[in-house]
């Protein structure tokens, strides 16, 4: 779908808000993609990020009348989405910390050798590729809630430091610390543990199995490999130069919503749920 214009997008905003219920699903589905994948990284998996997603989503609707412009919509999706996210309680790794200790013990001490092809037949190069992007994934779930939103506004969306300041409550010069400090941490990691984006000897092609008996990844589910576009979504903000570590990122990427995402938006305001919210 091609992205409104910002004029554009402020008109229909303000019909959105008034009711017109075409302007509002162009609004939320304009957003969608900025959400799903600011909730993927957060969460770390495909069901937990669709779920805050429509949550998020939901929160935007029945609060769109308070916008009023002050800001970029932008900005006042992602204070909505950060706040939400960080103290979003449901998803599978706040039951199961993880931490950068514990992921690299288990990449250098893992028994990756004894464990049988599960492969079901599908081609290890894709199984490898499923679990890089995982992999990379679940790694900002070693950081703590607020880091790793720091990281994810400014290595993935490329927020400056001003509009991550609004979003995060802090001035934009603690934000730039903060964020060449967690960049860093990620940067250090990667380098002594992984083979795709450092110099460390782990290898996706060898643990492909033992990522599949330990339920990391699952051939019949590549919900990564099918996620992503073949024409990558550009979130085009302004990225200040706060380090050289932009190459070591490389694996911050945008994902491609599962329908049922778009599905759910679009039932929802076919809904009575929508009349009342819509009637409030």
């Amino acid at each position: 779908m091609k992205q409104p214009t910002n004029d554009e997008l402020w008109t229909m905003i303000q019909a959105a808000a008034e009711g017109d219920k075409k302007a509002l699903e162009t609004v939320i589905f304009s957003i969608q993609d900025l959400v799903f994948n600011l909730s993927l990284r957060m969460l770390g998996t495909f069901p937990d990020a669709e779920d805050a997603s429509q949550d998020i989503l939901l929160k935007v609707i029945t609060h769109l009348s308070s916008f009023k412009g002050e800001s970029s919509f932008s900005t006042w999706v992602f204070s909505i989405a950060s706040n939400h996210l960080k103290n979003y309680k449901k998803h599978m790794f706040a039951k199961f910390p993880l931490s950068f200790e514990f992921y690299g013990d288990d990449i250098k001490n893992a028994n990756i050798r004894d464990v049988p092809d599960l492969t079901q037949n599908v081609e290890q190069s894709i199984l490898a590729e499923e679990l890089k992007l995982s992999c990379t994934n679940v790694m900002l779930q070693c950081l703590d809630t607020e880091s790793r939103c720091i990281f994810i506004l400014g290595t993935m969306f490329r927020v400056d430091s001003r509009m991550a300041g609004d979003i995060l409550g802090m001035t934009p010069e603690a934000y730039r610390q903060r964020l060449s400090r967690i960049r860093k941490k990620v940067a250090e990691f990667l380098k002594e543990y992984c083979g795709a984006y450092g110099d460390g000897a782990c290898r996706c092609k060898d643990r492909v199995n033992y990522a599949i008996q330990n339920h990391r990844i699952n051939p019949a589910h590549l919900d990564f490999t099918a996620a992503v576009p073949k024409e990558m979504v550009e979130v085009k903000e302004a990225m200040e130069e706060i380090d050289d570590l932009s190459q070591k990122f490389s694996f911050c990427k945008m994902y491609q919503p599962p329908e049922s995402l778009k599905q759910f938006i679009v039932d929802f305001l076919n809904s009575t749920s929508f009349s009342v919210v819509g009637n409030a």
